[in-house]
C-alpha cells in the first residue's frame, strides 16, 4: 500500500468516528484558508472572471470562498457517503436530501426497465450524490468515474460511495465496451460531463469555445434511449436539494437520428445554467477552456 492510500484509507476512517456537521464545518474552515494559496487558485479566478465578465474581484472572491467552501464540506462527507441518502418514496422531508414533486415524478420513471438510462451530471455541490439515487428506485446503476490513481485509496473510495451501486466503470480505452455492455443489460449509466476532453465534440460554454467528451450522446444515438440530467444543490442547513430533469429532447439528424454535437451542446447548455444559479457550488479549478 502507497504511503498516500494508507493516509486517505486512515484519514476517511477517522472521519466516521465524528460528528458529520461538525468535521464538514472544519474541513471546510481548513479548506478555504489553504486554498486560495494554492496554484489552481489562480487557474479557477481566471476562469470565473471568463465566465462572469461583468462581477468585480470581490464578488468574484466570495465565490470562490463559497467554492472553497464546498469542496472541504465534500472532503468530510465521503467519509458518510454510504449514510448520506436518506429521502425515500415516501417524501421523507426531514432527511437530508429533500426532493420535489418534479424530481420524484422523474425518479418514477426509473422504475421502468423495459429501455437503458442514461444520465449526466457535473461537478456541483456533492455530486456524489446523484449516483446514490438509486437507493430510491428498483434499477441496476453503472457510474463511470476517474481513478485517482491511488489503488488502495480507490477502493476506500468504491466501497465508500455505495455497495449497492453494483457496477463502477473506471474512465478508460476499455469504458465504451462496458458502458455498451450495461447498457445491453437495460441498466442506468451515469457520468460526469462537465470537464475537458482532448479528442471531444466542439461545444459552447459560457460564449467560448471548449471539447467535451461525446460518449454519452453517442451512445444515446446508439440506444435510442432517455437521457436525463440530475444535479445536487447544497442548501445551507447542511442539507441537499436533489433534482432531475425531464427526458431530453435531442436533436436529430435528416435521418432522424441523434445529433450528436446537438445533443452534447443541449447538455453542455443545461450544466451551464446549473452553473449560473450556484458559481459558488461547481469545481472551477478545472481548466474547462484550453
Amino acid at each position: 500500500m502507497s504511503v498516500t492510500g494508507e493516509m486517505g484509507v486512515w484519514f476517511l476512517r477517522l472521519l466516521r468516528c465524528f460528528d458529520r456537521d461538525r468535521t464538514a464545518a472544519f474541513s471546510s474552515w481548513l479548506v478555504r484558508l489553504i486554498g486560495p494559496r494554492l496554484r489552481g487558485h489562480q487557474v479557477a479566478k481566471a476562469q470565473l472572471a471568463t465566465a462572469f465578465p461583468d462581477k468585480t474581484d470581490a464578488e468574484l472572491d466570495r465565490i470562490l470562498a463559497g467554492m472553497w467552501d464546498n469542496l472541504g464540506r465534500i472532503a468530510a462527507e465521503y467519509a458518510h457517503l454510504d449514510r448520506l441518502w436518506d429521502y425515500d418514496r415516501n417524501g421523507n422531508e426531514f432527511g437530508r436530501i429533500i426532493v420535489d414533486e418534479a424530481t420524484s415524478a422523474q425518479l418514477s420513471r426509473l422504475h421502468d426497465k423495459s429501455k437503458p438510462m442514461l444520465v449526466f451530471c457535473a461537478h456541483l455541490a456533492n455530486w456524489e450524490i446523484v449516483p446514490l439515487s438509486e437507493l430510491s428506485v428498483d434499477r441496476k446503476l453503472s457510474i463511470v468515474f476517474r481513478d485517482p490513481g491511488v489503488g488502495f485509496f480507490t477502493k476506500a473510495l468504491i466501497t465508500a460511495r455505495d455497495a449497492r451501486v453494483v457496477t463502477l466503470l473506471p474512465a478508460g480505452p476499455d469504458a465504451p465496451y462496458r458502458i455498451r455492455d450495461t447498457l445491453k443489460r437495460n441498466w442506468i449509466v451515469a457520468m460526469l460531463v462537465d470537464q475537458h476532453a482532448e479528442r471531444g465534440v466542439d461545444v459552447t460554454f459560457f460564449g467560448r469555445p471548449c471539447k467535451v467528451n461525446p460518449m454519452l450522446a453517442r451512445f444515446a444515438r446508439r440506444f435510442d434511449c432517455p437521457v436525463h440530467g440530475a444535479r445536487a444543490v447544497r442548501l445551507p442547513d447542511n442539507r441537499f436539494r436533489f433534482e432531475m430533469t425531464a427526458p431530453l429532447d435531442p436533436p436529430r439528424d435528416a435521418d432522424g437520428e441523434i445529433d450528436v454535437a446537438g445533443t452534447m451542446q443541449l447538455i453542455t447548455t443545461i450544466i451551464e445554467g446549473w452553473v449560473r444559479e450556484h458559481p459558488e457550488q461547481w469545481l472551477w479549478i478545472h481548466r474547462r477552456w484550453r
